[in-house]
This record gives C-alpha cells, structure tokens and sequence, in this order.
C-alpha cells in the first residue's frame, strides 16, 4: 500500500510538506476503516453462527465418517472466519490511529498557520518564515529589518545561538516556523510506522489458517498495540472499580468497542466489571493470538501452556453438548504459571453464580484444562438441576503453589501467593457483583486445599468479599483466621467439607518438615497413614481447622475417600466418587445450603 501521506512516490515522508499535510483527508482514511471494520464485523458474524448453530445442529442430527468430515470442515472455516475478523479489525484500527495522529499534527499547523495569517507573516512552500520590520533601533529609532526564519523539526537538538534576535517579530516567526516544522516531521514518522505495519498485515495465499499464521498474527497485534498506544492504550480504566468500569465500556461507541475487542482483547477481556459476553468474545481471540504467541517458543514452560490453550480452545469448539452449560471465557493469559477463567453458564444473566479457587500445583496445565474445569462444569449441571439460573466458575487467576520433584513448594508454608490471588479473586468477584444483571444476585465463594485460604484472605478486605452470600471450604488447610464469622458472610453461611482420609486437612502447624510429609504424604513405601500427621488439636498451617467445631462453620457430610493416597483430597467435586460432597456443594451453590446435611446429623 502507498503512503497515505508522504506523496504519490510514497517515501517514508521525505516528500511531505506542510501544504500536503494540510490536504491529507483524514476522513477518507476514517471511511476505509470502517470499511475494514464491517468486514470483520461480517466474519465474527459466520464465525459465530457455525460454532452456536451450525455445528450444534450437525452433531445433534448427523453421525458417521461423512458428519465427521463436515464438522471438521466446518471448524476450519470457523478458524479461517475467526483470523479474519482479527485481522480486518487491526486494519479498520491502524487506519483509524493513522487518521487520528494526523489529525492531531493538522491541529498544531493550522494553529501555526492561523497565528502566522493574523501576524501578516508569510509561511513559504518549505515552512520557512518571513517576518515584517518591527521594534525599534536603539540608534536611529527606526524599524528593525524582516527576514525569514527556518524552522527545527527537532528543538532540542539545536544548540542555542546565544543571540537575541533585536526585531520583535524574529521570535515569533521563529516559533511558528518551528511549529510548522514539527508538525511536518511527526506525521511523517507516523506515516512512515503505519505504512510498515499495513504492509505487514497482509494474509497468506490459501485457505489454512495454520498455527504459525496466529503466530504472525501475534506480531500483527503487537505491533498495532505499539502504534496505536496513544490512540486507545490510555483510555482503558485499569485503575477505575469494576462499576467504573462497566460504566465505561456502556458509554462507548459501538465502534470504540469494536476496536478495542481487536487490539486490546487480552485487556478488555481480563477486565473486571466488562460484561461476560464482551469477555468470552475478547479472550477467544486472545487465545488464539497467545497460541501464536507460545508456538513460537521452544521451552517446557510454553509448551505446558501451550497444551492446556489447545485442550480449552478445543473444548470453547466443541460447543455444549446436551445438558450441558455453555462455556465463556472469563480470562485467559500465561504470565506466572498461567491464568484461565472459565464459566458454565452466563455469570450476568444468572442468578446464582459460584467461583471455584483451585489450590496447590495448579497451574494452567492440562490437568486444569481437563481436571480442573471438569469440577466447574459437574457442579454447575448439579446445580442448574435445582435451579437452571446457575453459573459456576473455575477461576485461576493466581499463581498457585506447586510441588517441585515431589515436595512441596516452600510457598505454600506462606501466604504470600494467598494474599496476592486474595485480592485479585476480591476484585474479580467485585466484577462478577458490577455485571450481573440480578438486583441480589446469590453468589457463592468456593475455596479448595490452597485455594480456600487465598478465598479467606479475599474475605478480609472491608466488607468481605462483595455480594458472596456463602462461602465453600473443602480439602482446606486453614484459612487464615479462627472463626468462621471472621470470612463476613454469618457463621451459618459458612460450608466446610473435610475427607476423613484426606492429609490435607490434617497438616498441623508443626514447622517446614511438615510440608516434606506433605509433599511425599505416603512416604517411598506407601505406608503413611494419615493418623501419622493427625495433631491432637484443630491448629492447621493456617490457623484454625475449619471442620473443627471450634472454628464455628456448618460441616456437611462427604465420603472418607480412600485411605493410603492423595485422592481422598481431589474428590469433593466428582459426582461419582463422591455424590455426597458433591452434592452439597450443588446445593448451596444453587441457594439451598439450608437444606444441606450436616455431619452428625440423623
């Protein structure tokens, strides 16, 4: 493409003179936009109807290899629909950055120009500026000559000449000249960085959107990102409130929106208080961009990643199955050991909505894209048979402790990541609160091992968590304080399960060795049994035992597990495995939990 403005030879601005700039039709630049805008606009739309209608209804109507075939057809052209409407909408908002920075140096010169017209200074076809006699000599009395100033695009390069010009209008000519200059030389640079990036966005010959072209459609967005972070970058409200928030995405135009879901999808979709749909819609695009983004990489951190995106992205294709809940992607990233934020069910539109913190090793693997989402998904099919207006959530938006060769990470003994993910959950669910379109929803905060003591340091911010009604506590090694009245929802809203069989909740506070027990629980033999790391009080690692009929919580009934192993701590949410447990947790999470069965009880 030539250069919009630097001339017909379409130079990196070396042909660009104020008069040229002056004519550039930002609008033209602004219609071409949107023209790119509807483009995307039209993929995003048959992209969106073979992934809810067409294949839905394929799979529900069809068997055999020719369906298989047609459905995997279909899924490629939603790939392909997918990449275009990422790449039209850069298009539509590099245009629009580029007409915005011209715009903006078509300002500073016509000020220049209408400043030199009311001094009845003479700005020349090279910016140049001739000024008129002026001012007084101090011999004679007589006017000072004119003479003609020439603008610096660069000010600060030029050394002063330590000489103060004696004819008043010498200053001002200067100035202006300097002005025009400038204004010049910036959209000419912009020029010269926007026509890069066009040429760049440019698609390979073929239908197959493969891997690496998400990669080079990563480097597309990025460099986008860095053109045109004057043009939107500034505007997103990081530091407002989630209702801020809400408020500020409202207030848009409908082709604000559009642009900032296409440059800025890991942002607005990991943005608290932005509407689920709005979220689902980014972060599916920023998966595919962060795909790009990790295949290029050759390192075993990436390539974990890059495994659990493949499985989650399968999963968001597959689309629901019957009985199901549909998933929206809440959030999705890979600094720290990844992040990934996926809901069964609409949050906004439900009345009831549950978030589930995963705890110690998890990380976003395949055992979370499998294991993890697995918990969210059973328990919000178990609810909706309560209630059908349910929402569970598995939310890793934290770094969670790992094990490393077998022992637990030093982390764990600290609370350090639970104070960091405390506050994050705290505003997420702060979000969840600002978006949901119920006046009261019911809102239930479920913490599991690590993850209920990174829900209990979330509970202590003023006020509690905001809008959580109950909060679920299993497999927990403490929660960082000693009562249940202390996580501000009422004792009795407060739901502990604890496996008899599970270590887990028998860590007491004993010192780091403990954690070496902890991380190898059975020992090289598999004869350590879990009386072995019993203490004789309800002291845990952190705090108080939340099962303990000190800390004041309603413990409900769950299956012992088995004895001699780990998975007596990873079964509260399986319907199979423990139908009890989850169960409960089904029923609270649906607004029932007075209905729950207590431990003891007849």
């Amino acid at each position: 493409m030539a250069s919009a403005v630097s001339g017909r030879d379409g130079g990196a601005g070396s042909t660009l003179t104020w008069a040229a700039l002056r004519e550039v039709k930002c609008a033209e630049l602004e219609e071409a936009a949107d023209g790119w805008g509807r483009m995307s606009n039209r993929a995003d739309a048959a992209r969106d109807r073979i992934e809810s209608r067409l294949l839905p209804g394929l799979r529900g109507t069809q068997r055999g290899e020719a369906a298989e075939a047609a459905t995997r057809r279909l899924r490629g052209l939603g790939t392909n629909f997918q990449y275009i409407y990422t790449e039209c909408g850069l298009l539509r908002t590099t245009l629009n950055s580029l007409a915005h920075e011209i715009k903006t140096q078509q300002r500073v010169l016509q000020r220049a120009l209408d400043e030199a017209a009311a001094l009845r200074f003479t700005v020349h076809a090279d910016g140049s500026v001739t000024y008129p006699a002026g001012g007084e000599g101090l011999v004679d009395g007589k006017p000072l000559p004119g003479g003609t100033a020439s603008g610096v695009p660069n000010p600060g390069m030029a050394a002063p000449s330590g000489l103060v010009a004696p004819n008043p209008n010498a200053g001002r000519a200067q100035d202006i000249a300097d002005r025009v200059a400038q204004a010049v030389r910036a959209a000419a640079d912009a020029d010269w960085r926007y026509a890069r990036i066009l040429r760049s966005l440019k698609a390979q010959e073929g239908l197959g959107v493969s891997t690496a072209v998400w990669t080079d459609a990563a480097s597309d967005a990025e460099a986008v990102r860095q053109a045109a972070r004057g043009y939107l970058k500034d505007a997103v409200p990081h530091d407002a409130s989630p209702a801020e928030r809400k408020a500020w995405w409202a207030g848009l135009t409908e082709e604000q929106r559009e642009e900032f879901l296409a440059v800025y999808p890991d942002q607005i979709g990991n943005l608290d208080g932005i509407p689920a749909l709005v979220r689902d819609a980014a972060n599916r695009d920023n998966l595919q961009l962060l795909i790009g983004k990790l295949e290029g990489r050759n390192d075993g951190d990436a390539e974990t990643k890059l495994a659990a995106l493949r499985e989650i992205d399968r999963q968001l294709r597959a689309g629901t199955k019957p009985g199901e809940p549909p998933m929206y992607l809440l959030g999705i990233g890979d600094q720290g050991n990844g992040r990934a934020i996926v809901s069964y069910g609409n949050p906004d539109a439900a009345r009831n909505v549950a978030a589930y913190v995963p705890g110690l090793n998890t990380s976003l693997d395949m055992e979370f894209a499998r294991g993890d989402l697995k918990r969210a998904r059973d328990t919000a099919m178990a609810a909706r048979e309560i209630d059908g207006e349910t929402a569970a959530i598995a939310w890793l938006g934290y770094d969670a402790p790992q094990l490393l060769d077998g022992m637990s990470s030093l982390d764990v003994a600290g609370t350090e990541r639970a104070e960091t993910g405390g506050r994050a959950f705290h505003g997420f669910m702060s979000g969840l609160a600002a978006s949901n379109d119920h006046d009261e929803p019911h809102m239930t905060a479920i913490g599991h091992s690590y993850g209920s003591r990174t829900v209990g340091a979330a509970t202590q911010y003023e006020g509690g968590i905001p809008e959580v009604d109950d909060i679920v506590l299993v497999g927990s090694p403490g929660v960082g304080v000693d009562r249940a009245e202390d996580l501000h929802v009422g004792k009795d809203h407060v739901f502990v399960g604890a496996a008899k069989n599970d270590v887990v909740t028998h860590l007491p506070s004993l010192g780091s060795g403990m954690l070496e027990v902890a991380g190898k629980p059975f020992g090289p033999m598999g004869e350590l049994a879990v009386d072995a790391v019993r203490g004789d009080d309800d002291d845990l690692w952190f705090g108080r035992d939340p099962a303990s009929e000190g800390f004041g919580a309603r413990r409900f009934v769950v299956d012992p597990g088995p004895p001699f192993s780990l998975d007596a701590h990873s079964q509260y949410f399986d319907p199979v495995l423990d139908s009890a447990s989850a169960g409960s947790i089904a029923m609270i999470v649906a607004g029932e939990g007075s209905r729950v069965k207590q431990e003891g009880a007849v």
